[in-house]
């Protein structure tokens, strides 16, 4: 019996299900909590007086910023120490930051709970990938990974549901306290119940003798950056909180605080570049890595900005109410984002045992098909004319049919989860998987979630003196061309990936 022979059945396959279970609850709260924006943003906008540029930064950079560079300190934490009390931590703070948007007085003060809410969230989702992957064997982990991102379309679909309706009937703020604290209620429940595996347990004796290498490593150095990663998540956290209470003032407005906050953010990333320097030795030279990571961003920026902007332009372009829209939605990212997921770890998983190319390749021709099919399903009035003339201004069949259609691409946008996270985990040796993941995690959401939520809204102003409330449509169409850009770059990373994988 091999070393994977063994762990795999040392652990029992309910438990190993029941954890899988309570990381995508996890993950589903850590989707509801970022999204939730989206489907509040036309009373946000009304409250607050926003443009759409100005939503877009509330929705992306505000928290792309630090959920990103501080993934790479708590996920070099997590290699090092207990990956479920990191990820207990990490609920309690984004949550308890959600519940305090909720009491928000101003613009700047629901910036900066929303920096609060990426603080915690930066420790949600390395450590559950590496988790996941101590769970469950190789020929496994791609559909356990992709049942763990099952986390995305139902938390999208809860938080585009529960926050719609909480805020149509009580308002957004109420929204915002009730789903903060339903991730407190969770935390104790992930800390007593969920055990850490063995690290690298399902691997190869050539993987162990890694991990055993790794552990050998200089314990001054090890305990340096221990030091440095934790003194990081503390201060940021800290001064978030530190921060919201002044509100930061009259005095650190306009230029003072873009540069504060640039100076701050380039200071994390240097420091987090230096926690996670042997890790990034590694696998930044590996072209299949920057493919990989530069192929999802590009698609990301599509998929988490499109994600955030629907509810405002179904308001706007299909005349819905908030309630209406709170159900419309949460239907389509639930219906359609489940079977995307599965479908993307499925299909993976069986033509990954071919070839390692068509992990990325799957997703690539994905892409392909999702661009058309967003614009098509904006456009259900017109595509009911070509088939029944006269028919396409029934409201009620326009709908319907645009339900129908948006379901391909919300599926087909979310297939590359399972897939590529399975292959970047693949790019290193077992001890550096949490790292790498939150190197992959930093270029992706950098660019996915802050660009992809601010484009949007930034193209939305410029196009709004031409188009008026049409803005966001067009807005949305400018924004299909990075699933092709997405889509070229994971087609380069099939080629190469077969040459960069480690078992």
């Amino acid at each position: 019996m091999t070393t994977t022979d063994t762990a795999e059945s040392s652990i029992r396959p309910g438990y190993r299900y029941y954890v899988l279970a309570i990381l995508i609850l996890v993950y589903m709260l850590n989707f509801l909590d970022r999204q939730i924006i989206g489907i509040l943003a036309a009373p946000l906008k009304a409250h607050f007086q926003l443009s759409d540029q100005q939503f877009g930064l509330l929705g992306g950079i505000a928290f792309a910023s630090v959920y990103s560079t501080l993934a790479i300190p708590i996920a070099w934490l997590a290699d090092r120490f207990s990956r479920v009390w990191i990820m207990t931590a990490a609920l309690t703070i984004w949550s308890g930051f959600t519940a305090l948007c909720g009491v928000a007085g101003s613009f700047t003060q629901l910036f900066l709970c929303r920096m609060g809410v990426g603080i915690g969230e930066a420790g949600g989702v390395a450590p559950s990938y590496s988790l996941v992957a101590d769970y469950f064997p190789p020929h496994q982990r791609a559909r356990a990974l992709a049942g763990f991102a099952f986390g995305i379309p139902l938390g999208t679909a809860a938080g585009t549901l529960v926050g719609g309706l909480l805020a149509a009937k009580f308002g957004w703020q109420t929204a915002f306290i009730v789903v903060g604290l339903l991730g407190l209620l969770l935390a104790p429940v992930l800390r007593l119940t969920v055990r850490d595996p063995k690290r690298g347990g399902m691997e190869s004796a050539a993987a162990h003798a890694a991990i055993a290498a790794a552990a050998a490593g200089p314990a001054a150095s090890r305990k340096v950056g221990l030091y440095v990663a934790l003194a990081l998540f503390i201060l940021a956290g800290a001064a978030a909180a530190w921060a919201v209470k002044l509100g930061l003032g009259a005095g650190l407005a306009g230029p003072a605080a873009v540069w504060l906050f640039a100076g701050g953010l380039l200071a994390v990333i240097g420091l987090s570049v230096f926690i996670s320097r042997s890790t990034a030795s590694v696998v930044m030279k590996k072209k299949s890595f920057w493919l990989l990571a530069l192929g999802a961003a590009s698609s990301s920026v599509c998929g988490y900005g499109v994600a955030g902007w629907l509810p405002l332009f179904f308001m706007r372009s299909f005349g819905l109410t908030l309630t209406q829209v709170s159900w419309y939605y949460s239907g389509i990212a639930l219906v359609g984002g489940i079977a995307g997921i599965w479908l993307g770890g499925m299909v993976a998983d069986k033509m990954g045992k071919r070839s390692k190319g068509a992990y990325p390749l799957v997703p690539a021709i994905a892409f392909l098909i999702s661009a058309p099919c967003f614009i098509l399903a904006m456009n259900s009035g017109w595509v009911i004319e070509q088939v029944l003339p006269g028919g396409g201004g029934n409201s009620v069949a326009a709908l319907t049919m645009a339900f129908l259609i948006f379901l391909i691409p919300t599926g087909l946008n979310l297939v590359w989860l399972g897939p590529i996270t399975a292959a970047v985990q693949h790019l290193v040796p077992a001890p550096m998987r949490t790292t790498a993941s939150a190197l992959f995690l930093l270029i992706n959401n950098l660019l996915g979630i802050a660009v992809g939520f601010y484009y949007f809204g930034w193209m939305s102003d410029l196009l709004a003196p031409r188009f008026g409330d049409e803005s966001l449509r067009w807005a949305i169409y400018t924004g299909m061309g990075f699933y092709l850009l997405a889509s070229l770059l994971l087609i380069g990373a099939s080629r190469t990936l077969k040459k960069d994988w480690v078992e």
